[in-house]
């Protein structure tokens, strides 16, 4: 399939499924190659046959939206942000829970692939919170809607390329390498919860203290689905808790309920003010 005709295409089908071809540009790739396979799969000669296909089958618009899930990930993915979790944000909210008289701060990984988030969320807090917590306790909720990834989150084994932005101390530490794979080891693999679930359409039935929104909502849905999961996702989010977008995202227009914590890092608290309301 020609690069062109799957881009014509994409700019086409994405407004239609709420997405934004904008979030596209850089990966669309992955989704074109998905395309190439499932339309040899369906045996059609090309994508404009596959056009028609969708608009005599409306079910596989389904088919199409998975097709379109993009999972780019890896351990300390954005360095400089999980540096500030480490050394601002997870200590903060330490110190929070400590005079609320919580044993557990509770996170959200929304859209977590095969779970590299998560883990490295765990990793900065047994390797450098937990001594400085001990009396404290992390608990991660990690959601996805593809099972695929979440299995492959639960057998926890990784190419390098995955975990080369880790400290080095910390590959070796908590890393066993299997042929050509590095299998995180299970006293490191912490208090995860692994569900399938679209943010789209649910959300888990809890309070956060953090949650990480990372290159999935701000990026790929368009601006009426943005705001409406955003909203719902925030409701999930303590007041005082802490959000943390993609380093290139920004929150929509009219945001009302968070306050910026780093502008950089696009990392906002949840404001006690308006703390019901979204958007103004």
């Amino acid at each position: 399939m020609k690069d062109e005709a799957c881009v014509h295409f994409l700019q086409w089908a994405l407004p239609q499924l709420h997405m934004r071809w904008s979030g596209f540009r850089r990966v669309y790739g992955q989704v074109c190659k998905r395309l190439a396979r499932h339309i040899k799969e369906l045996k059609l000669d090309d994508i404009d046959q596959y056009r028609h296909y969708l608009l005599t089958h409306q079910e596989e618009w389904l088919t199409l939206d998975r097709l379109c899930q993009v999972t780019v990930s890896r351990f300390y993915r954005d360095k400089m942000m999980f540096v500030f979790l480490s050394n601002a944000v997870l200590p903060e909210l330490a110190r929070q829970a400590i005079k609320q008289n919580k044993k557990t701060i509770k996170v959200w990984c929304i859209g977590c692939a095969s779970g590299e988030e998560p883990y490295t969320v765990n990793l900065i807090w047994q390797l450098h919170c937990q001594s400085q917590f001990p009396q404290l306790h992390l608990s991660i909720v990690a959601t996805d809607a593809n099972s695929d990834m979440l299995e492959r989150m639960k057998q926890a084994c990784y190419p390098y390329a995955t975990i080369k932005n880790l400290p080095a101390n910390w590959q070796e530490k908590v890393f066993a390498q299997q042929g050509e794979l590095y299998c995180l080891k299970p006293n490191y693999q912490g208090d995860i919860n692994r569900i399938q679930e679209d943010v789209r359409e649910a959300v888990p039935d809890e309070n956060f203290d953090l949650i990480l929104c990372r290159n999935l909502v701000c990026t790929y849905y368009d601006d009426a689905l943005q705001r409406d999961t955003l909203d719902r996702i925030q409701q999930q989010l303590r007041v005082g808790g802490v959000l943390v977008l993609g380093i290139h995202e920004q929150l929509p227009a009219g945001t009302v309920s968070f306050q910026s914590w780093s502008d950089k890092l696009c990392v906002f608290r949840k404001s006690d003010v308006h703390s019901d309301t979204y958007f103004s």
